[in-house]
């Protein structure tokens, strides 16, 4: 297995790294900024400069990769086209390539309430909208797929449980990002996680559970 992480550098995609790196997995970074990346990124992390607004970067990026995971997120700004082009077009950008490359299994970052449209995330230019058609994309595209729509995202990790359902039954609670990255992870090696929707956060009265028993916990 060797993975291609896109979103490398942000808060939730370093941790995939990490995550990866840990297993013993082969990482490919995507990454706009060599410099910046090899600064963040674990040593030996192999780095490929492409764009994922760049569809012809893409492919050649992807490489020999046989898994790809993709943790990209529109920046807070003023613009207004931002959550479409990275959440939306970049996404679909990546799932064109990764089709073309055959991988394997492709691990999307999505977020909770992606489905609620009256939500104050998409006061931010539609952000949850968009991911939402990303989504809908992926599942169309025929390749093997795990969606994760993680809670509010935490940088401070903690002990407390993951809880885990299908699509559209959570939409509150928090969960730190390094869960968010052990989820990603876990569901490459996990049968019972493949072609699903997960909605995860991390709550103090969760039973704690394998990451197995999680995923088979969600209905197909």
């Amino acid at each position: 297995m060797k993975a291609l992480v896109a979103g490398a550098t942000g808060q939730t995609g370093r941790r995939i790294v990490q995550e990866l790196v840990k297993r013993g997995i082969s990482v490919r970074a995507l990454v706009r900024d060599r410099e910046t990346a090899a600064s963040i990124l674990p040593p030996g992390v192999e780095l490929v400069t492409g764009d994922v607004l760049q569809p012809a970067s893409l492919v050649e990026a992807i490489g020999d990769c046989t898994v790809l995971l993709c943790a990209t997120g529109a920046a807070p700004s003023f613009n207004p086209t931002g959550p479409y082009q990275i959440d939306y077009e970049g996404t679909k950008n990546l799932v064109d390539a990764a089709k073309a490359k055959g991988i394997e299994h492709f691990v999307f970052v999505s977020s909770l309430a992606v489905s609620r449209f009256l939500h104050p995330l998409n006061l931010f230019f539609l952000i949850l909208v968009w991911k939402k058609r990303a989504e809908e994309y992926l599942q169309q595209s025929g390749l093997t797929y795990t969606i994760v729509r993680p809670g509010g995202l935490k940088n401070e990790d903690n002990s407390n449980p993951v809880r885990m359902s299908s699509a559209d039954t959570l939409f509150e609670g928090s969960i730190p990002r390094t869960k968010v990255a052990q989820t990603c992870v876990e569901a490459l090696f996990i049968p019972s996680a493949r072609n699903k929707i997960v909605e995860i956060v991390a709550q103090p009265d969760s039973p704690s559970q394998s990451f197995e028993e999680l995923f088979a916990s969600v209905p197909s």
